[in-house]
């Protein structure tokens, strides 16, 4: 999706439905990733903002100036990449409108397949838009920021942080915002409560799994976050507290280094970055589990059940077993 939907943004630009921003004018990407090709003559200096770590990488190494969290105000013009998650979209608008010069372009593009056309619906309702242009199997529309901020507080309203049960605060666009995983749920309710020494919680979300082996294991000395969302980390440093020494650590498992080593690690990997499921993910984080993990450490996983993972325990663990098993997943052990 994203190579097209770059294309797809770049497109009343290169069709020449709008003007190139010029040299000396700031642009707003939000949402901005890999391939990202910038049309002949787009002059204007662009603020790439970027919280998912690989892409954020990526984008770095090819060149460009990146940052998890958007910053500054009063720019000339702002682009939105939306994706699968309505709420989040619709956050990543008001981000832009409020952050705009009043009368500044935002473009917007999408997929199809993930609702670009009922978000140009919904935008159009609160600010009416300057033109739209279907391509590439996306659609790319754009507005001018009005004078007031009446669409932002439409948006921001429909849209509010939330709290999920009772003491876990989450945002549109993390992992399962809205309540707690089932998989991950699982995998607390099967965990040992006599974990000892140092810990970690591999792709940590928002921080439901370590509150609860903080919770459920006093023996524990230590508990450090991994996540590769940047905003998913921010939001478990709240929802953890000061329960133990805590270390949150924004980090692509699968690209960079986990320096320190652990007793026991705790993780619900994702399976998938597009719809296709992806289990060499999931590999991937085992393979990077049995390298943080002391001699003699203990990992605990969920994972879908027709996810293949077995295979990959006994060759980077000495031995593993099932702890537990539903309609849709399974918990394993395993030792180093």
């Amino acid at each position: 999706m994203s190579a097209e939907a770059l294309k797809t943004l770049f497109h009343p630009f290169e069709a020449e439905a709008l003007a190139l921003p010029s040299k000396g004018e700031r642009v707003l990407f939000l949402g901005a990733e890999p391939g990202l090709r910038l049309p002949q003559g787009f002059a204007a200096t662009l603020h790439l903002v970027q919280g998912f770590r690989p892409y954020f990488r990526a984008l770095q190494a090819a060149g460009f100036a990146v940052t998890p969290q958007p910053a500054g105000n009063g720019f000339e013009a702002a682009l939105v990449i939306a994706g699968r998650h309505r709420g989040q979209n619709e956050l990543r608008v008001a981000e832009a409108l409020q952050r705009l010069a009043p009368g500044g372009l935002i473009v917007i593009a999408g997929s199809k397949d993930d609702g670009i056309a009922s978000l140009r619906k919904r935008i159009d309702e609160l600010v009416p838009l300057d033109g739209h242009m279907p391509k590439y199997h996306g659609i790319a529309f754009w507005l001018r920021r009005p004078m007031d901020m009446q669409a932002v507080i439409a948006l921001r309203t429909a849209n509010p942080a939330l709290l999920v049960e009772d003491r876990f605060h989450t945002a549109p666009g993390m992992f399962s915002f809205d309540r707690v995983d089932a998989g991950s749920k699982l995998l607390v309710d099967n965990l040992p409560g006599d974990l000892r020494g140092s810990a970690a919680d591999f792709c940590a979300g928002w921080g439901y799994v370590a509150a609860e082996m903080a919770a459920r294991s006093p023996g524990l000395s230590a508990l450090d976050l991994y996540e590769a969302d940047f905003d998913a980390l921010e939001a478990a440093k709240g929802n953890l507290g000061n329960t133990l020494a805590l270390g949150f650590f924004w980090t692509d498992l699968l690209a960079e280094t986990v320096e320190r080593r652990y007793d026991v690690i705790a993780m619900n990997p994702p399976f998938h970055r597009s719809r296709a499921a992806e289990p060499e993910i999931g590999a991937g984080m085992i393979r990077a589990a049995a390298k943080a993990l002391k001699p003699g450490g203990r990992l605990f996983m969920v994972a879908n059940r027709q996810l293949p993972y077995e295979p990959v325990l006994s060759a980077a663990f000495a031995s593993h077993a099932e702890l537990a098993r539903d309609g849709m997943f399974k918990v394993f052990s395993a030792r180093r």
